[in-house]
C-alpha cells in the first residue's frame, strides 16, 4: 500500500473511531440493547469510552444456548454484579439447571429494580421464587416459567404491574388470589399449566385480557372491564368427572359467565365446554353478551349437551361477527351421537360474517351442525374448513356444497394440506355461486387434534 493510501485509511479509521466514541450514552445503550450480552461486553474493546458502556444497557437478554454451564454462570454473575444503570428489561432463559445459583441471581437482580422480568429456566424441578423478587416496587411486566410461587408474609403488591404471565407453575388458591388482587393496575393475566389451585379467584378492576389454561375446579371473576377471556380446562382435569349439577345456583363458574356481559372476545377450550354444559344453561345462558363479537370454541359435535350449550351461547351473543371452532370430535364415538338434525332451537346470527372449523373430519354430526349454521346467518360470507379427516374429501365436499344457505353471499372454503385444487358449484336458487377451494393430492402427515389452540 502506498504511503498516501495508508494515510487515508488511517485517517478514516480515526474519524470512524471518533464518531463511535462521541455517541451519546443513550444511543450507545440502544445499540447495545440490540446485541446479546456476550457481544455487548465485547464492545468494551472498541475504545476507552465504550469500556463500560455495556454496564448501562437498559435491556439484558441472557441465553445459555451453546454456553458451557460454568461459563454461563460466570457471565450472569458478571452482568448482575457490574451493571450500574437502569434495567428496563431483564430476560433470562436456559435449558440447563441453575438451582444453586438462582437465589443469588434473584437477590442481585432485585437490587437493580427492573421494570420487566422474564425467567424461563425450564430444566429440572420448579424454581422457588425468593421473596426479594416480590419486593421490586417498579415492576411493570412479570413472566415466570417452571416455578413455585409462595408469597412472603408481608407482600405489599406490585402497584405498577400491568402484565402477569405464569406458566408451568405451582402455588395455592390464596397466594394467587393475593398476587392478582394486590396488582391494582393489572390489565393482562395469563395462567397456564398450574398445580395446587382448585378455586381460582380473580379480582382485578383494570383487567382487560384473561387467559387461563389449567386444572381447576371453580373460578370466580370480578373484572368489570374484561374484554377478552380465554378459559380452558386441561385434559387431565378431574372436574369433568364430577356428577352433573342440576340446580346449582351458587356455582361460581355460572356466576362468572354471567359477569362477562361486557366482553368482546370469548374463548372456551380444553374440556371447559363439557364442564359448563353439565349445568342447566343449555337453553338459558346466565347473561346476554351485547358486545361479544368474536368466539373461539373447542367442541365435540356429537355431544348433544355441548351443542345445546353452544347454541345457547349464540342466542345470547346478538352481535357476533366472527366464529372460530376447533372440532374435538372423534371418528370412533364412545357415546351416542347427538341428533343435531332434530335440534329445534332457532338461533339468529344476524351479524355473523365469517366462521371457521379446524380439524374437520367429515362426520355427519359436523356436516349437520354446519347446515344449521348456514341457515341461521343471513350475513355470512365465508365458512372456512380445515380438513383433517380420513373420509374421501369429494363425498363430504358434495354434501357441503349442497347445503342450503340463508345468505346469498355464503361460500365454503376448504383447506387441506397438499396441492391446491378448486371446485365450483352453483349456489341455491337466487343465490351467488358457491366456491370450495381445497388442498388435495400430495398429502403430508395429518396434523393431530389441537388440544391447545394457538390463540391460547
Amino acid at each position: 500500500m502506498s504511503a498516501c493510501k495508508k494515510a487515508r485509511a488511517e485517517a478514516t479509521y480515526v474519524v470512524s473511531s471518533d464518531r463511535l466514541s462521541s455517541l451519546p450514552p443513550e444511543l450507545k445503550g440502544d445499540i447495545l440493547s440490540r446485541l446479546n450480552v456476550e457481544e455487548a461486553v465485547k464492545t468494551s474493546t472498541l475504545s476507552s469510552t465504550w469500556r463500560d458502556a455495556w454496564t448501562n444497557m437498559p435491556k439484558i437478554f441472557l441465553r445459555d444456548g451453546n454456553f458451557a454451564r460454568t461459563k454461563f454462570v460466570t457471565l450472569v454473575d458478571m452482568v448482575l454484579s457490574l451493571h450500574n444503570g437502569t434495567v428496563d428489561m431483564f430476560d433470562i432463559s436456559g435449558s440447563k439447571t441453575y438451582h444453586d445459583e438462582f437465589g443469588r441471581w434473584m437477590r442481585m437482580l432485585s437490587r437493580r429494580s427492573p421494570r420487566s422480568v422474564t425467567i424461563r429456566l425450564n430444566s429440572g424441578p420448579g424454581y422457588r421464587i425468593p421473596s426479594c423478587l416480590f419486593s421490586i416496587g417498579d415492576l411493570r411486566v412479570l413472566h415466570l416459567q417452571n416455578c413455585v410461587i409462595s408469597l412472603p408474609r408481608v407482600f405489599q403488591g406490585f402497584k405498577r404491574l400491568t402484565h402477569l404471565d405464569l406458566k408451568n407453575f405451582s402455588s395455592t388458591d390464596m397466594d394467587i388470589q393475593n398476587l392478582v388482587s394486590f396488582c391494582p393496575v393489572l390489565s393482562c393475566l395469563k395462567l397456564a399449566s398450574f398445580e395446587g389451585i382448585n378455586y381460582l379467584n380473580v379480582q382485578a378492576p383494570k383487567l382487560k385480557r384473561l387467559h387461563v389454561f389449567g386444572d381447576f375446579e371453580d373460578i370466580n371473576l370480578d373484572a368489570p372491564n374484561l374484554e377478552v377471556a380465554i378459559l380452558s380446562l386441561a385434559h387431565e382435569a378431574k372436574a369433568h368427572q364430577s356428577v352433573p349439577i342440576a340446580h346449582d345456583m351458587e356455582s361460581h363458574v355460572k356466576k362468572s359467565l354471567g359477569d362477562l356481559s361486557g366482553i368482546k372476545t370469548l374463548g372456551i377450550s380444553g374440556i371447559f365446554m363439557k364442564y359448563i354444559s353439565k349445568w342447566c344453561i343449555l337453553t338459558k345462558f346466565p347473561a346476554v353478551f351485547h358486545r361479544l363479537e368474536h368466539i373461539y370454541l373447542v367442541i365435540c359435535f356429537w355431544d348433544q349437551r355441548q351443542v345445546l350449550a353452544t347454541c345457547s351461547l349464540f342466542q345470547n351473543a346478538p352481535n357476533l361477527k366472527k366464529l372460530d371452532m376447533w372440532d374435538h370430535s372423534s371418528s370412533t364415538l364412545d357415546q351416542d351421537q347427538a341428533s343435531i338434525q332434530e335440534l329445534t332451537m332457532q338461533v339468529q346470527l344476524d351479524h355473523l360474517v365469517t366462521a371457521s372449523v379446524k380439524d374437520f373430519r367429515g362426520l355427519d354430526c359436523e356436516v349437520n351442525f354446519l347446515a344449521k349454521l348456514l341457515s341461521w346467518a343471513p350475513a355470512l360470507e365465508e365458512v372456512k374448513i380445515e380438513w383433517t379427516g380420513k373420509t374421501e374429501c369429494s363425498m363430504v365436499l358434495a354434501k357441503l356444497l349442497a347445503l342450503p344457505r340463508v345468505s346469498p353471499r355464503a361460500k365454503e372454503k376448504r383447506e387441506e394440506i397438499g396441492s391446491l385444487t378448486t371446485a365450483r358449484q352453483q349456489g341455491p336458487a337466487g343465490g351467488a355461486p358457491a366456491y370450495a377451494s381445497g388442498l388435495a393430492s400430495r398429502r403430508r402427515p395429518r396434523p393431530s387434534v389441537l388440544s391447545a389452540p394457538s390463540w391460547r
